[in-house]
């Protein structure tokens, strides 16, 4: 997986937020007294959490709010699809586990703890 830009470009920051709001609207029993505005508000001041977004959107994930966070003032994201995106199924926890599984290697030759450092985050 590759590591998300750190900007979007207009059209995919537009995309994207077409698709988080249409989800956010959609499943209101995820966040419920959260309106969209503040959220939209706080994704605008890190374009890198949207690039974060914009990768899980990209590998078949549905990244959707789920909470808040009163002290830090930060908005929970989550991928909500009801399966494991194709890209990201058969991970291994770590690089021991991937190293121990000899008779049924995954496609993917990293561990989820590799993909998350390739995030950055």
């Amino acid at each position: 997986m590759a590591q998300p830009q750190e900007y979007l470009t207009d059209e995919q920051q537009r995309t994207l937020l077409e698709a988080l709001k249409q989800r956010f609207e959609q499943n209101e029993q995820r966040h419920e007294k959260m309106g969209w505005d503040n959220v939209r508000l706080k994704l605008d001041e890190d374009p890198v959490k949207l690039a974060i977004l914009h990768q899980m959107e990209e590998t078949g994930g549905e990244p959707d709010v789920i909470g808040y966070e009163a002290e830090t003032g930060m908005f929970l994201f989550c991928d909500c699809s009801k399966e494991s995106p194709k890209g990201r199924r058969s991970l291994c926890y770590d690089r021991s586990a991937l190293e121990s599984r000899k008779k049924t290697n995954p496609k993917i030759r990293q561990s989820t703890w590799q993909l998350r450092s390739a995030l950055n985050y």
